[in-house]
């Protein structure tokens, strides 16, 4: 691919192995900027991944094994588009109903999940804004998928033994 020089990629390092992750300014700068600035902080480090549904996607970047919330920066623009699916190995920013809501939180597609594409422009039809792909450690996001889950709190889907993000960092 022409100018593959230009995609940043990141080594998210787990307590199960390390995925790399090819990140696509050219098709979110937005999201691409704020999900390294957290990583150049630091900010991952020590997090979990706190939801984690087979045959869906695992989520992180927000929350610590004790199931405290971590205070993040504002939200930013969601930059979710018709050309760049959530399908299996993508990431996208997690985010609550509202449309522009998403900040430190990010998720894995474990399958193609084409219900959370952009649609249109609608709060129900705008989907989830992919980021970048598993360029390698596919395997260990399959590790992780496979991890026995319960509830704790409020919180459903939350592995067991906790999955922590040792570091994410440009590799």
């Amino acid at each position: 691919m022409a100018n593959e020089t230009s995609k940043p990629v990141v080594a998210i390092e787990t307590a199960m192995g390390t995925m790399k992750v090819e990140l696509w300014p050219d098709r979110a700068p937005v999201t691409v900027g704020n999900f390294l600035q957290y990583a150049d902080d630091k900010f991952f480090d020590g997090l979990i991944f706190h939801r984690v549904i087979k045959n869906f996607m695992i989520q992180g970047g927000g929350f610590a094994a004790t199931m405290g919330q971590k205070s993040t920066r504002p939200p930013i623009q969601n930059e979710a588009r018709t050309d760049t699916p959530n399908n299996r190995g993508t990431l996208a920013m997690a985010r609550t109903s509202d449309v522009d809501s998403a900040s430190s939180q990010f998720f894995i597609n474990l399958v193609d999940n084409e219900f959370l594409n952009h649609r249109d422009s609608t709060p129900a039809g705008f989907g989830y804004a992919v980021f970048g792909a598993v360029i390698e450690g596919l395997d260990v996001l399959d590790k992780i998928a496979a991890v026995k889950t319960s509830k704790v709190g409020p919180h459903s889907d939350v592995p067991v033994t906790p999955v922590v993000i040792k570091s994410v960092r440009r590799a």
